[in-house]
């Protein structure tokens, strides 16, 4: 539809001006849907049915979301000045903003992704043939879909029908020694660098909230002990800046998702310190008070490897200066592929986002609907420093498991826990429509999958960091 605009001209990332062209918008959103099967994977009752019902094609819808995007930028008087208009940024953002603010949580996601790996592209952090897309793996997907069309749980319905047949015990362990082999490659790979004479003083397990890294940590670091490799584990939470340097929202929340809620050029000195023998003054947090409180001494042995388990290990800042050769750098994602009763693919987040919520309930004293009201900052975050980087990876490890959600089912539907929030507790929050789409998702999901008894989950599974009952010292849960 024909939308006023007054925007002439764009500023490129060199700063030279072109000319502007919303087609240019269109491509961009029509690109990011087809990646991820199109625009009907968005398409959500409630939210954003009347557009769809308004225009019957993929192309239709994205010319409204392109105008949209047209009306945001004009919005604002600073871009109608001839000499200052709006940036490739400004623009990506209000793709970002209209996007979410219809409901297309899945192409915004996959814009985003693809938006922030183009740009570790363009910085030299990423090569080509690490660029991940739109953030699935999609060689590594259909890898796991291979194996799970074997053992009939690719699907919600064949995964009901293993549980209800009595069988998921030997999809429970089935699916751990895959787990468990994937480790051992990794381990595997440790000493084939170390062998080959790299000296590997540092070892990283980054990756999203909740997909496992702490028991995957502990597993891996007790196969490379047994060969003699000795670790000294750094909490990089000591690095948190402190509450006042993080405003909040209006809800009170305050954004600990981002990479630069950590004091980067500190850690980035200290690690380099470290790995020069040097003694660090490392910075002792306290979350009672919300800032640091003392510091402790810290050196790294000769024979020692640094051992870190964090977020945003691949982050690049993080490691300026260190060559990649002293690096290990293993990656876990929730990346079961598992397809719902509509046909479309079960969101990798949504699993993560109940395993947080059981975490934070049982060791945080925060709400399932706090979790849920944070998730949007979780998101942001790793869709910019964490998901466009896996490619960096020296070994990628899959945390999300075909048993996660019958075990999980339990805990959030019924009288034994129910830690779903209620739909109303939304209405005090009428403008966070992230919450409103993720909360009604996973319920119907939840709702469609036969639960299970937690029994069957042996103590040592990734799970079990969750749900509880975990033979494995969790550290951030004691």
């Amino acid at each position: 539809m024909p939308v006023q605009n007054r925007i002439i001209k764009v500023q490129k990332r060199n700063r030279a001006l072109v000319t502007f062209d919303e087609g240019r918008i269109h491509h961009a959103i029509m690109r990011a849907a087809e990646s991820i099967g199109g625009l009907q994977q968005d398409y959500l009752p409630g939210v954003n049915d009347k557009l769809f019902d308004a225009y019957a094609f993929d192309e239709k819808v994205a010319e409204f979301l392109a105008d949209n995007v047209v009306i945001c930028l004009n919005s604002n008087p600073h871009h109608l000045i001839a000499n200052f208009p709006p940036t490739i940024e400004d623009i990506q953002d209000e793709v970002i903003h209209v996007l979410r603010s219809y409901g297309f949580q899945n192409t915004a996601d996959a814009y985003e992704c693809y938006r922030w790996g183009r740009h570790w592209l363009r910085e030299g952090a990423i090569t080509d043939t690490q660029f991940v897309g739109n953030g699935f793996p999609r060689k590594r997907m259909d890898k796991i879909l291979d194996w799970n069309r074997q053992h009939g749980c690719d699907t919600v319905a064949g995964l009901n029908e293993i549980v209800r047949a009595g069988k998921l015990k030997s999809l429970i362990e089935d699916s751990l020694a895959v787990y468990e082999a994937s480790l051992d490659e990794a381990a595997r790979k440790v000493l084939a660098r170390l062998d080959a004479g790299d000296k590997i003083r540092l070892l990283w397990v980054s990756g999203p909230s909740s997909s496992g890294k702490t028991t995957t940590t502990v597993k891996l670091t007790q196969r490379l002990e047994k060969h003699g490799l000795r670790f000294l584990m750094m909490n990089l939470d000591d690095y948190f800046w402190a509450l006042i340097e993080h405003p909040t929202d209006w809800i009170n929340d305050r954004n600990f998702e981002t990479p630069e809620a950590l004091d980067i050029q500190l850690l980035n000195r200290h690690l380099r310190d470290l790995l020069a023998g040097k003694t660090i003054d490392k910075p002792v947090y306290s979350f009672k008070e919300g800032r640091r409180i003392a510091t402790k001494p810290v050196k790294l042995a000769d024979d020692q490897i640094l051992l870190l388990d964090c977020l945003h290990g691949l982050y690049p800042p993080i490691t300026e200066g260190i060559d990649s050769s002293l690096q290990f750098r293993l990656y876990i994602e929730t990346l079961n592929v598992l397809y719902d009763d509509q046909g479309r693919l079960t969101k990798f987040t949504d699993v993560r986002l109940l395993r947080r919520m059981l975490r934070d309930v049982q060791h945080r004293n925060h709400s399932p609907l706090s979790t849920l009201l944070h998730w949007h900052y979780v998101r942001a975050g790793e869709l910019f420093s964490i998901i466009p980087l896996m490619g960096t990876a020296d070994h990628v490890v899959n945390g999300g498991l075909p048993f996660d959600l019958p075990v999980l089912k339990p805990f959030f539907c019924g009288p034994r826990a129910p830690h779903l929030p209620d739909p109303a507790a939304l209405d005090a929050y009428p403008g966070f429509l992230d919450a409103r789409i993720r909360l009604g998702r996973v319920r119907r999901l939840l709702e469609s999958v036969a639960g299970t008894d937690e029994s069957l989950v042996p103590g040592d599974a990734v799970l079990r960091e969750f749900i509880g009952g975990s033979t494995i010292p969790i550290p951030h849960n004691e």
